[in-house]
Parts: C-alpha cells; sequence; structure tokens
C-alpha cells in the first residue's frame, strides 16, 4: 500500500484546452478519497493521469515513494475499476479473476490462493465456473473488483463504478466497496458525479470545477461549510437554497427581513439555507414569506417547493406536516451561509 501524490498536475488538449489544471492534492496511506464534481470537471481526466492512461502534460504524480509519471499503468502497482466492468465475455470467473496473474508468471498456487480469497471476500464463490453474461449486473461489479482486490495493489482507482446499476442495487453495492476498502486498507480514489455516493464514501471529498479543486475536506465538513456557491449548491440534496440578500452596516436584509450578523462590508450576498434547517413559523415569530407550488412526498419526509419574493426556494419537512398554500418559514439565523453574490465565496 502506499500514498499518492499529485504536485502541480494539469492536462492541456490541442488548441490549449486546460482540461486538469494545477491540482495539488496529498492522498495518505490507505484513506479513500472520492473526486466528485458536474460532468466536465476533470475528475475522470485527473483519475486517469494517475493510472498512467492519459499523459501529464505539467505536474508530478507520486505513488509511495516513486514519481510515475514515465510508467506504463502496468508498472504502476495500482488496479482500476472500470463503469463497464471490462470483464473478459469468452472467459469464466474464475479465468477472468487469474488471467492478470497469468500474465505476470506468478506461481500457480499463489494464483489459486488470490482467487480464492477475492472470492470468499465478494462472495462469488458459486459463481466462479459461469461466464460474465450468465451474471447479474450487481455480480459482474463484484467480478470486477475481485479483479482488483487479486493484483494486492498499492492502490485501487474506481471509475464510476456504479453508473450502470439500478438506484437500489447502487446502494447496496456502494456500502460494499466502502466495508471492503476498511477491511482491505487499501488506499483509494473514487470517481463519481453523483454527490450522495461522494458523501456515504468518502474519508476526504475532492470537489472539482472546471479542471479546478473548489474544495477538499470531509463530507460532513464540506456539506456544512461549503467555501463557495459552486459547492453548496452542489453537496447535499435537495440542493442548499440561494436567495438574493445585502449586506450593510453589519444588517443582513433577505426576503423581507432584517436582522444583525456578524459580518463586515457592504455589499449583495446570496444567502444559504439548507432545506432542513427551515420549519413554519410560529405565532408572532419572524419569517419568510412564501408561497407553494407544490409538494414531493417521499414517505420519510415531505419537501416543500416554495417562491419567495419570485425565488425558489425547499424546504424538508416531517411527513405529517401541514403544508399550506401560503406561510411563513422561520430558521435559526446562526447557521445561515453568507456568500459573495459577485465572487461566490464564502464570507462567514
Amino acid at each position: 500500500m502506499a500514498g499518492i501524490t499529485l504536485e502541480n498536475v494539469g492536462k492541456t488538449y490541442a488548441g490549449d484546452v486546460a482540461a486538469v489544471a494545477d491540482v495539488n492534492l496529498e492522498i495518505n496511506d490507505g484513506e479513500f478519497v472520492v473526486l466528485v464534481g458536474p460532468s466536465g470537471c476533470g475528475k475522470s481526466t485527473l483519475l486517469r493521469m494517475v493510472a498512467g492512461l492519459e499523459t501529464i502534460t505539467e505536474g508530478r504524480v507520486t505513488i509511495g515513494a516513486r514519481v510515475v509519471n514515465n510508467l506504463e499503468p502496468a508498472d504502476r502497482d495500482i488496479a482500476m475499476v472500470f463503469q463497464n466492468y471490462a470483464l473478459y465475455p469468452h472467459m469464466t470467473v474464475r479465468q477472468n479473476l487469474s488471467y492478470g496473474l497469468k500474465n505476470r508468471r506468478m506461481p500457480r498456487d499463489e494464483i489459486t490462493r488470490r482467487v480464492d480469497e477475492a472470492a470468499g471476500i465478494l462472495e462469488i464463490g458459486e459463481y466462479l465456473d459461469r461466464k460474465p453474461r450468465a451474471l447479474s449486473g450487481g455480480q459482474r461489479q463484484r467480478v470486477a473488483m475481485g479483479r482488483a482486490i487479486v493484483r494486492e495493489p498499492a492502490a485501487f482507482l474506481f471509475d464510476e463504478p456504479l453508473s450502470n446499476l439500478d438506484a437500489k442495487l447502487r446502494v447496496s453495492m456502494r456500502g460494499e466497496i466502502r466495508s471492503l476498502q476498511k477491511r482491505l486498507g487499501t488506499t483509494s480514489v473514487y470517481v463519481t458525479h453523483d454527490q450522495l455516493e461522494a458523501m456515504t464514501l468518502a474519508d476526504r471529498l475532492v470537489v472539482l470545477r472546471g479542471g479546478r479543486i473548489e474544495q477538499i475536506g470531509a463530507p460532513i465538513e464540506v456539506y456544512r461549510r461549503p467555501v463557495s456557491t459552486f459547492v453548496a449548491g452542489f453537496i447535499g440534496s435537495p440542493a442548499m437554497n440561494l436567495l438574493p440578500g445585502t449586506l450593510q452596516g453589519g444588517q443582513l436584509h433577505v426576503g423581507g427581513q432584517s436582522f444583525a450578523v456578524e459580518v463586515a462590508g457592504n455589499e449583495k450576498v446570496e444567502v444559504g439555507i439548507r432545506p432542513e434547517d427551515l420549519r413554519p413559523a410560529k405565532s408572532g415569530e419572524p419569517g419568510l414569506a412564501v408561497s407553494l407550488a407544490y409538494v414531493e412526498a417521499l414517505g420519510a419526509q415531505q419537501l416543500g417547493h416554495f417562491r419567495v419574493d419570485g425565488h425558489p426556494l425547499v424546504a424538508a419537512f416531517p411527513p405529517d406536516q401541514l403544508v399550506h398554500d401560503r406561510m411563513s418559514l422561520a430558521f435559526d439565523r446562526t447557521i445561515l451561509h453568507l456568500f459573495s453574490a459577485e465572487t461566490g465565496k464564502r464570507l462567514n
């Protein structure tokens, strides 16, 4: 096992198109790091540069004690799991698991030990003599992970491995991946555009935007203190509400309300409020005057979709909460998120 270090890493395509720019990241030995962001943010390109599947335009990638910029993928001591499984259809599961080890001329008894051990960990022993077409999507993904495990690499690289699975199976498989990584203790880098997947898997999140790192932190840290409106709107489901406001002389004006805040300056701001931090105002309590658009009943909770001064607002309520066409929503003023309207950066 080994840590991974990226120093000023960049990737530029023809025509000076920068897919990744000046990325600096230290991944500790045994850590599970998730690269998350919207399509086109550079996360898969970054992963492929670590794997050696994309050339590095600038910067340096180190795995363990070795700089791997000019090493072939097979020489980097990593194992990659793809979204399309990449299994050989004409081979049995056992042959798929052992193929790479045979190419490395590993002794037969060692191959057998590793294959049997991986099959036991992933509970695929009964499928060893089947071919991929006889397996379900979840079983194929276990085989793909087994092929990575048998290599006993320094690091696992996951490129959206669950995107081809249905919603229910994705939930169970991400739990299995996290449990497996904890059991093996192997350094892992995981790419996804699904922020819920990222939140549940990661020791640390790396939020990417336009080929650059927007924020790094533990999932709960990124959720509670997003550094920008981009992160605030991307991390969390439903997303954080962002309402236009004005900061003036220590007073915040938003949604028809004015109150003191401990933020200096005079400027237009974006006021962030998590849906779960909104509740019906009590009699006489100040709140946002909202009009109801519709309600989403989700079983464990319901989401009220409102308008306030023409702007959308989502509130998360218990399933038995009465939601009216017109009501007032209160919130804890001490947990507001304030962002500059000009730069999008956090102010408090």
